[in-house]
């Protein structure tokens, strides 16, 4: 066995077959170099074992604080987003179905029925893009402001 390949089975000491242990153990009976480096891997092995670096009670206190800080500010933010001056998702609803109403009972109303009788055809393009932009518009602004809860219930 050489000196490389010694090595290369000391890294993984723990996990090492007993046929490999011998081998090289024979192999550090011999060469003194393997011998030492082998030693000073397993010295320092135990350093780092044995806390050689002491947890800082300083660093640990303020990365708490830090976490509860972020914790505090997520909270704000979800309490902010539940207040009064937001909609939630039923006032969303609520609102897009008034919005449908009135826009379906326009074409009801007696002046539209006039109007549409003396302009002809041509007076049906701009309404109808109308409608278009404002339903468009609502639908955007609703998906845009519930988007959170939109890809949770719908596993997106």
């Amino acid at each position: 066995m050489n000196c490389s390949k010694v090595m290369d089975l000391i890294y993984d000491e723990d996990s090492m077959p007993l046929y490999y242990q011998i081998q090289v153990g024979f192999h550090t009976f011999f060469c003194r170099d393997c011998a030492q480096k082998i030693e000073n891997y397993q010295a320092a092995r135990m350093i780092m074992k044995e806390d050689f670096l002491q947890p800082s009670a300083d660093i640990e206190n303020s990365i708490m604080e830090k976490i509860a800080i972020e914790e505090d500010i997520q909270t704000e933010t979800e309490h902010a987003h539940n207040s009064p001056g937001v909609l939630s998702t039923r006032g969303w609803v609520i609102a897009g179905l008034i919005i449908m109403v009135s826009l379906i009972t326009a074409f009801f109303g007696l002046d539209f029925q006039n109007l549409a009788s003396e302009s002809g055809m041509s007076f049906m393009l701009p309404v109808g893009i109308t409608i278009g932009i404002v339903l468009t518009t609502y639908g955007a602004f609703f998906i845009g402001s519930n988007l959170k809860e939109l890809s949770e219930r719908f596993g997106l």
